[in-house]
């Protein structure tokens, strides 16, 4: 259930990345496609189980994905679903809703 699964794998030999090619002297730098999610709505939101969370210092996503989902891999559900790209865009005593039900959180990202 990673954000990559099932995506196509792109041999890149674009000028951008010329100087990187040199350095491992490949003509191809291999990437996953990048993956497209779905922000929640409100309606979709409204039916999916959701535990708040006070965030704290020290605190960080792929800790609180090993304790609510037993993946520390899972970490970007939590950082998307509250709109969060890092813990460093996160203030201490913010509250963050921590999705519960996997199925239903996927399925409302698009994975």
């Amino acid at each position: 259930m990673a954000r990559y699964d099932e995506k196509e794998i792109l041999l890149n030999a674009s000028k951008y990345y010329e100087p990187l090619r040199k350095l491992r002297d490949v003509k191809f730098i291999s990437h996953y496609e990048t993956p497209m999610l779905n922000h929640p709505d409100v309606a979709d939101r409204a039916f999916l189980a959701t535990e708040r969370y006070i965030w704290k210092y020290g605190d960080r996503f792929y800790n609180l994905a090993y304790d609510y989902y037993g993946d520390q891999n899972l970490w970007w559900i939590i950082a998307w679903y509250n709109g969060y790209p890092t813990e460093a865009e996160i203030e201490n005593g913010s509250v963050l809703e921590i999705p519960l039900n996997l199925e239903q959180i996927t399925r409302a990202l698009g994975v």
